[in-house]
Formats: structure tokens, C-alpha cells, sequence
């Protein structure tokens, strides 16, 4: 690599980890909320229900509402059927990545105001916003290709970029409007979104073709081109791309796939915990100094099968959060049926709790535990950071996956037709 380049990356990664705004505080953001007269909630996406559970985003995570994020399913499901391409991928979708069921729910945010969530449907490769008090859709946006995934949220709540995996794009639209305001290349499938704190920049990660059954490490190579893209949030355009691979050699991990998978930051950005495909583990990434600097080996299920193939997506684990005092991380070990807080100063695990295709992790509204999805038993977990222990578990709907904080008007109960 010209040295020019090799310093241009330098720098570019350093200015990633230094010029990052600092993040408000939970309580901050409950008391922003309640000022607005706004109430602080989850959404959980019920993925094969076509449904989003609303509960509490602390203490007792009780149910709050339920909306129905397919109210135009008919509408959809006829233009379908009446294009064979759109039928064959919608079908190719229920029969591969879907495991036999629709996916109609992969991501959810709130608007600002909390009058209104915006989903991302695989099945009918779109994204749409709900009016939370009607349950009627706002508008609709067709993401490129058939195939719509994980979003992210911009810091103000103003813009949610979305994944459009069969067509290697990710759309950038207006939160309020559904206008796309831009979108960028990606490598195969792109998968997880993050914004950094300060807006700046979007790190997407891509994860290749992961319903293939070529699951050897010596068939990697026929999984496609997978790596991290870092653009400007501004203009959408490329500033840096992060080939895993190479920094994987580099400690000598050939046999590990480049796919990452989920992933989150430091408060201060300055490193990134991520999951690769088939590993029981993940591994720590220094920003500015661009290479892998701790891999995290957890500990296997004795039941669960060495056939990769028999595993979801090519995921072992899928789902990792962290503390907001960047002290302990929370990952959802998939395949393994359990999650776990680990402590991220000296990456000793805690209990192993034990929960049914753990298929998602983030933090709850006060930053004391962990949300764990459980796909396999209908249900979210909360496991205590400081204790690493089971808090509750509260029922959802069918095949719970993404989980993510929003607001709600603060009479909300659900949704008063749809």
C-alpha cells in the first residue's frame, strides 16, 4: 500500500476514535423525554409474527402495547404474487434466511417525538413508518434489491439508515418523511449499521452470503467480499474500508471468518467488540491503531451440534451490548443457548444464563441490565450487568430479535386501530 494511503488511514482512524461528542446519560435522556411529555419504552420485533411488543424500558418490563407492523400485508403480498422475481426471492427469503417462516419485522426506532416507529421488513424489502396512535403506515420506502435489514438511528433521531442486502446498498432516509437523503456501497450483504456518537460517520459491517451450506473454513473464500465500510454521514461518502481478513491473519486466526456480525463500541470509540460468523467469542479492535487486539474464546454447549451447517445464518453467537461505563459487555451466545456479562477489563466471563436462541443483547433504559431476546422461547431476558445474574424474563411475541429503546407519547397504550 502507497504511503500516502497507509497515513491517510492513520489518520482518518484516529480522528474516528478522538472526535467523538460525549454521550448523555440515561437519566439525561429520561428527563429530555418526560419533559416532552414522552415515556421511555422498548420495541422488541416479533420477527415472524409481523408484530412489535412495546415494554417498559426498566423495573418490571411489563407490557405496554403492541402494534401490528404488517397492517398493509394484503397489499403487499399481491404485488408479490403477481411478479414472479419479487415471489422468488420472497419465497427464497421464508426458505433460507427466514428458517421456513416470513420475516416481517427486522428493526425498529422511534421518531423524536414518539408518534410514530419505523420498521424494516425483510420479506416485502422495505422500511415504513407506523403512526403509533392510528397504526396506520405514514410512508413507505423500497430499499434497492429484495431484501431490507438492520437499521441505525443518527445521534438526533433525524435520519435511520437501513441495509439493503440483496443489492450491497445501504439507504440513509429522513426519519419523518421516508425521502432518501443518500446511500452508499457496501461489500455482500450488508448487515449491522452504527452511528457514531457525534453523527459524523456510519460503520456498516457485511457479512456475505450466510445461507449457503459451503461452511468449512477452506469454502470461506465462496461466501463473498465482506468487510467493514466507514463513510461520511454527511456526504455518504467512502472514507475507509476495514478487510478484517487481513488483520485476522495477522495474529493468525485464517481459519475465522471475516463476517462480523454485531458489534459495539466503547463510550469513547476508541475500540470496537465484535462477533464473526461460527465463533463462540468475539474479538477487540483498536480503532487507531487498526488491528485486533483481544480475542474472547466462551465456552461451548456440550448439546449443540459441530455441524455448522445445523447453525442459524452461519451465526454461533449474535448479539453484544456493553455497559454505558464501558466496564462489562453482554453477549448472546446464539447457538450455545445462553448470554453472559463479561468483564471487559480482563475478558472473564460470569454466570452462564441460560436462555432459548438468544438472538439479540442491548442495555435497558437505566443502563443496569442487559435485554436478551430469546427467539427460541418468546421471550426477553434481563440479566443484571453488576451481578451477572437473571433478573425476569417477560413474554413477547413470535421469534423476538432486534430490541431497541425508543419513546412513546406518554398515555400510550397501543395503537387505536390497524
Amino acid at each position: 500500500m502507497p504511503a500516502f494511503r497507509t497515513r491517510h488511514l492513520c489518520s482518518v482512524a484516529a480522528a474516528l476514535a478522538l472526535t467523538v461528542a460525549a454521550p448523555a446519560t440515561a437519566a439525561t435522556a429520561a428527563t429530555d423525554a418526560s419533559s416532552a411529555g414522552l415515556r421511555e419504552v422498548m420495541f422488541v420485533g416479533n420477527n415472524w409474527d409481523g408484530t412489535a411488543d412495546v415494554i417498559k424500558s426498566t423495573g418490571d418490563f411489563a407490557k405496554v402495547g403492541r402494534i401490528n407492523v404488517v397492517p398493509d400485508k394484503d397489499q403487499r403480498m399481491a404485488e408479490i404474487n403477481a411478479d414472479p422475481i419479487k415471489w422468488i426471492y420472497f419465497m427464497a427469503i421464508r426458505n433460507g434466511v427466514g428458517e421456513g417462516h416470513d420475516q416481517f419485522v427486522d428493526d425498529m426506532y422511534s421518531t423524536p417525538d414518539g408518534t410514530s416507529v419505523v420498521v424494516s421488513r425483510p420479506s416485502f424489502a422495505d422500511v415504513v413508518s407506523i403512526d403509533l396512535s392510528t397504526g396506520k403506515i405514514n410512508w413507505r420506502f423500497a430499499v434497492s434489491g429484495y431484501r431490507s435489514d438492520h437499521m441505525a438511528v443518527s445521534p438526533d433521531g433525524t435520519r435511520v439508515a437501513v441495509s439493503a442486502s440483496t443489492a450491497n446498498t445501504v439507504h440513509v432516509l429522513d426519519i419523518a418523511t421516508g425521502k432518501q437523503l443518500g446511500k452508499f456501497a457496501t461489500g455482500d450483504k450488508p448487515h449491522e449499521n452504527i452511528f457514531t456518537k457525534d453523527g459524523k460517520y456510519i460503520w456498516n459491517m457485511s457479512i456475505g452470503d450466510v445461507n449457503t451450506s459451503l461452511d468449512d473454513p477452506s469454502a470461506d473464500w465462496t461466501k463473498g467480499d465482506r468487510h467493514i465500510t466507514v463513510v461520511d454521514a454527511t456526504t455518504y461518502k467512502q472514507v475507509k474500508v476495514i478487510d478484517m481478513r487481513d488483520r485476522l491473519d495477522a495474529i493468525g486466526l485464517k481459519n475465522f471468518s471475516d463476517a462480523v456480525r454485531p458489534a459495539v463500541f466503547t463510550p469513547d470509540e476508541s475500540k470496537l467488540y465484535f462477533q464473526v460468523s461460527f465463533f463462540n467469542g468475539f474479538l477487540e479492535y483498536d480503532v487507531a491503531a487498526d488491528k485486533i487486539t483481544r480475542v474472547k474464546t466462551l465456552p461451548k454447549n456440550p448439546a449443540t451440534s459441530e455441524d455448522r451447517t445445523t447453525w442459524v445464518n452461519d451465526s454461533r453467537h449474535h448479539g453484544i451490548s456493553m455497559s454505558p461505563d464501558g466496564a462489562k459487555l453482554c453477549v448472546a451466545g446464539t447457538m450455545d443457548d445462553y448470554a453472559t456479562v463479561v468483564d471487559r477489563a480482563t475478558l472473564q466471563e460470569g454466570d452462564l444464563v441460560t436462555a432459548s436462541k438468544p438472538y439479540w443483547a442491548t442495555v435497558s433504559g437505566d443502563g443496569k441490565d442487559c435485554i436478551v431476546s430469546e427467539s427460541g422461547a418468546d421471550q426477553v431476558t434481563a440479566i443484571d450487568f453488576a451481578t451477572g445474574k437473571k433478573v425476569l424474563s417477560v413474554p413477547v411475541g413470535d421469534h423476538p430479535q432486534r430490541v431497541r429503546l425508543g419513546h412513546v407519547q406518554a398515555d400510550w397504550t397501543g395503537p387505536s386501530a390497524g
